[in-house]
């Protein structure tokens, strides 16, 4: 093309295409070509020429369009993600766009468009999540401020075959919008930075069987396997709460690496049929997409432990090498080798969340096979914690009175189980009120296993409750990058809670904002988050009363004391009253009328 004229103009670029369209084809080829072609028809085609776009290339899965006005571009792929929120046909449904948008200089050839900027754009749309639209940093400087939409800052990307990182940024619409209602079902922040160690989410196994029961068995299985990876001092593993968070979705390993901020993501299966067992696992590098390690294990349920140890240490190996044998054999250690009393503690582990009182009895009977089983003791005393702190027992006495009983018995047996340990000591601060014995039972927890996201956090509370703020933000903070999924994990409000007693009451109303956008009724966060709004002279206070109100009609200032752990500073006590008095809460129920 040597002397010849090139045609050159600068152009928004909007590249899109179907997550997920070869698994799509897979399982139904007509249907969803048939499902593709209504939403063009219907959706893609008439928001492209309303914006003034011009289709360049197609491809089966996706389009490339060119736009005069980055806010048209980015405006014509919101009403697109907008209208494919409300398809609900059963296989339309199930599809979703990925859309990236940039601006650069382009080359046109004819009715083609070619150069660097096209190129960016799709490696951008590759980095989105599904649902989502993410915009390069020069889109964001041509369209902040000339729409309604909103923007987050995602930080710096390195793009496949682009030479400079990317700054990328993520659309949303004005009113955030609930968890539930999320593309990936995780919130978008800026990518976690990787520890200084080797780092590993495990996801949930699937579970193969063809018999729901046996979820637990899956579920347990890796509950075991991420225990054991997080007694290694060396490497860094994402609490299971986190992890979980991905079960029953297909996902982008590279997204998870993101979200999750690990390097590697560990993920497998598991088939438990008769008197055979099988699970496969592979180890993936999370930041390049490429298999670390995988292999096949086969036994019969007996040998569950035997394989899942075998499973662990490959890992660790492969992930880990300096790790020596003997600190492999030491990490390795369980509280119980009953596989019958393991099948109880499994199944505990999975209804705990939703049905207290059914858990605490598979931990009762856990323990009646196995007396020396320290972690069922633990989370038995967890559930009695729970059934004083959630009103689910008509007998507080006699659940402090187990909580002690309890106790005595990890003591004496579980000072090698940092599970157990962790659990014990929220229990023995939080119901028994004793501090001091329930900060050394979690420290101890600590020095065993600095993994466990949940002692972390506990500790947080504790510090909290002693009046040290300051040490309590460095460990929910520690709490929450260990399970960096906000909706199960309490060290966000945790969080609230240590920057309102540290006066810093916007920080402390930012993290209460980021619970109650996942959990509107949370009633810690709610308190928490009138009283630092309060103090901070917003107008969101009185909103968050009210609806505190609608909550819990009962709650007055001078219930306070009931709804919260043992502070031992009055003055903490006294400034959380008066945030509330500021926001609207009533001294008392009756005055309320």
């Amino acid at each position: 093309m040597m002397g010849e004229e090139v045609e050159r103009r600068l152009a928004a670029i909007l590249a899109a295409d179907i997550s997920g369209y070869s698994r799509l084809m897979g399982i139904d080829e007509v249907g969803t070509l048939a499902a593709v072609k209504s939403i063009r028809r219907e959706i893609v085609d008439p928001a492209i020429a309303k914006y003034k776009g011009r289709i360049f290339k197609t491809t089966g899965d996706g389009v490339l369009v060119e736009f005069a006005s980055a806010v048209d571009a980015v405006t014509c792929a919101m009403t697109v993600q907008s209208r494919m929120a409300e398809r609900s046909q059963a296989i339309e449904a199930k599809i979703s766009f990925r859309i990236g948008i940039n601006i650069g200089d382009i080359i046109i050839d004819g009715d083609d468009v070619f150069g660097d900027g096209v190129n960016v754009a799709a490696r951008i749309e590759s980095e989105c999540v599904p649902g989502g639209v993410y915009l390069s940093g020069s889109v964001f400087e041509q369209v902040r401020g000339k729409s309604g939409f909103v923007f987050e800052d995602l930080g710096e990307r390195t793009l496949k075959n682009i030479a400079r990182p990317v700054r990328l940024f993520e659309v949303r619409v004005a009113s955030p919008r609930p968890a539930s209602d999320q593309p990936s079902g995780h919130t978008t922040a800026n990518p976690l930075p990787l520890p200084d160690k080797p780092s590993i989410a495990v996801l949930p196994f699937e579970n193969m069987s063809g018999d729901p029961e046996q979820e637990y068995f899956a579920d347990g299985m890796v509950e075991d396997i991420i225990t054991a990876l997080s007694r290694f001092k060396s490497l860094f593993v994402i609490a299971r709460n986190s992890s979980f968070t991905y079960k029953g979705k297909a996902v982008d390993i590279k997204q998870v690496g993101r979200e999750l901020g690990v390097r590697y993501v560990l993920e497998g299966s598991v088939r438990r049929a008769g008197n055979r067992l099988r699970i496969t696992a592979q180890l993936i590098d999370a930041q390049s997409g490429a298999h670390v390690w995988a292999d096949r294990f086969e036994g019969s349920p007996q040998d569950v432990f035997a394989l899942q140890d075998e499973v662990t240490g490959k890992v660790v190996v492969a992930i880990a090498p300096r790790v020596e044998q003997a600190e492999i054999s030491r990490a390795l250690r369980r509280s119980s080798d009953n596989a019958d009393a393991y099948d109880c503690y499994w199944r505990g582990l999975s209804c705990v969340s939703r049905d207290t009182n059914g858990a605490l009895d598979l931990f009762t009977r856990a323990t009646a096979l196995d007396p020396d089983f320290a972690a069922a003791y633990g989370m038995s005393m967890f559930c009695h914690a729970n059934r004083i702190g959630w009103g689910l027992t008509k007998d507080a006495t006699y659940e402090r009175s187990e909580i002690e009983r309890l106790w005595r018995i990890v003591a004496r047996i579980g000072n090698d189980d940092g599970v157990a340990l962790a659990h014990a000591g929220w229990a023995v601060a939080y119901i028994l009120r004793d501090l001091s014995s329930g900060k050394k039972l979690i420290d101890r927890a600590l020095e065993f296993n600095a993994n466990i996201a949940n002692a972390w956090n506990c500790l947080g509370w504790v510090s909290v409750w002693q009046g040290d703020p300051a040490a309590a933000v460095e460990q929910f903070s520690r709490s929450n990058r260990l399970d960096p999924n906000p909706f199960f994990n309490t060290a966000l409000s945790g969080l609230a809670h240590a920057h309102y007693f540290l006066d810093q009451h916007d920080d402390a109303f930012a993290h209460a904002e980021q619970v109650l956008r996942r959990n509107p009724d949370a009633h810690p966060a709610l308190r928490i988050g009138i009283a630092s709004a309060a103090f901070a002279g917003r107008t969101e206070a009185n909103q968050l009363a009210a609806h505190l109100l609608e909550v819990d009609p009962a709650f007055s200032v001078s219930r306070l004391r009931e709804y919260v752990g043992p502070y031992q500073r009055i003055e903490f006590l006294e400034k959380y009253a008066e945030g509330l008095r500021r926001g609207g809460i009533p001294e008392t129920a009756a005055a309320r009328g």
